[in-house]
């Protein structure tokens, strides 16, 4: 497949699931009542954090791997196969776990368990997919996911209960996950399968699941306890502000999880570095672009996207926007990292994301929620000139390597 063609399916794909993920919530909140769509909610949330752990520990490491060799094609069915055995696991201890419980809740968390194996196995396959430079299956996969959900979550009653829903949005992703364990097997049958090496001490996947914890979970944190101890109005304001760059969190997505295989296409790691400081470009002018875009809407339109928020988000969209042009040069930083060297990150990650949360109190107590939102942009830009300068280093110290390598007479192996 072309490098072009690949890159469109591989963004549209991480469109479809980003658009899946919307449109089941905003289907659910239609059929359900409050207090029904709050346990939904909460129960889709516990989902969304598997599957980000699943994610970093499975699909990640996965992704860092080049190639369609017989080992590479081994390691996808690998890491399905540990996916769905771990999340079947995980599931029946939860379910079991909830069984004896009451409440509306615990049959939620009950039902979520029951169908853990279908979502996080579907999710698995679209980074096997990835790996073996097939993102056209990947997308063909979701696109029947996004189907299959929608049309089964709107023939529910109004005022299903949410572990209905629950059980209805999980079962329905089992067509596209038959699809893709299909396509998977014709390209991966009787390729060693190697369970162990997931659980050795050295995979890289639980470095990326620490980072996705400290990136994720510090910022999340800060902003809540923010809103507990100061101004409530502070947790309103920046969700969402941030909630109107979606597009771009899709984007950065798929920079993240799916840029190595695209990228590791390219001759040598100059190239690969250079792709990653011009795809650092693009989406830096892209935020800009957006927030500029967000910033000349008419009031009513964007009281129609935010309501009431809007005044508030709206005067933080030079912040916001800011933070996300920086965020794309260090989210492409990082990806070039991935490729150099993928067990750097973690030191980055851990301290520019304590670094943030310093960023966003200072900047709370010396200019309220508009100085909370600038801290987050200065915690963004710090993060994004570390990232850099290490791949500056790291290529620094490996063009005497390359060069010793060339010359004659060098001895250099």
């Amino acid at each position: 497949m072309r490098a072009r063609t690949a890159i469109v399916c591989s963004v549209a794909d991480q469109g479809v699931a980003a658009l899946t993920n919307i449109l089941v919530l905003v289907t659910a909140a239609r059929l359900s009542t409050v207090t029904d769509f709050a346990r939904f909610s909460a129960v889709y949330l516990v989902f969304t954090v598997l599957l980000g752990v699943f994610g970093a520990y499975t699909g990640q490491p996965l992704v860092l791997r080049r190639g369609g060799s017989e080992e590479v094609r081994g390691a996808c069915r690998s890491a399905v196969a540990f996916t769905l055995l771990a999340a079947a696991v995980l599931g029946a201890l939860l379910a079991g776990v909830c069984l004896p419980l009451p409440g509306a809740t615990a049959r939620a968390l009950m039902a979520l368990g029951l169908v853990l194996p279908v979502v996080l196995g579907q999710d698995t396959m679209r980074y096997a997919f990835s790996t073996l430079h097939l993102p056209h299956l990947a997308l063909a996969g979701d696109t029947l996911r996004l189907v299959c959900v929608l049309a089964a979550l709107a023939a529910q009653p109004h005022g299903a209960p949410a572990a209905r829903l629950v059980l209805v949005w999980g079962l329905s992703t089992l067509p596209a996950l038959l699809l893709s364990a299909a396509l998977l097997h014709r390209r991966a049958a009787g390729t060693p399968l190697r369970l162990k090496v997931l659980l050795r001490r050295g995979h890289l996947g639980r470095r990326f699941v620490v980072e996705f914890a400290v990136g994720n979970a510090t910022g999340q944190l800060s902003v809540l306890g923010l809103g507990t101890v100061g101004n409530p109005l502070v947790v309103g304001a920046l969700r969402g502000a941030t909630t109107l760059f979606g597009p771009l969190n899709v984007l950065f997505t798929s920079a993240t999880g799916f840029g190595p295989p695209l990228l590791g296409r390219l001759a040598d790691e100059r190239r690969r570095v250079r792709a990653a400081a011009t795809l650092a470009a693009v989406l830096a002018a892209t935020a800009a672009a957006w927030a500029t875009a967000l910033a000349l809407l008419p009031e009513p339109v964007g009281r129609r996207l935010l309501g009431d928020t809007w005044p508030t988000a709206a005067a933080l969209l030079p912040a916001t926007g800011s933070q996300y042009a920086a965020m794309a040069v260090g989210t492409c930083g990082l990806l070039a990292l991935r490729i150099l060297d993928p067990r750097t990150t973690l030191a980055i990650q851990v301290v520019f994301s304590l670094a943030a949360v310093a960023f966003l109190t200072g900047g709370y107590v010396l200019g309220g929620v508009p100085g909370a939102a600038w801290g987050l942009c200065l915690g963004s830009v710090c993060k994004a000139v570390a990232t850099w300068t290490r791949v500056a280093r790291l290529g620094a110290d490996r063009a005497p390597v390359s060069a010793g390598a060339v010359r004659p007479g060098s001895g250099s192996s």
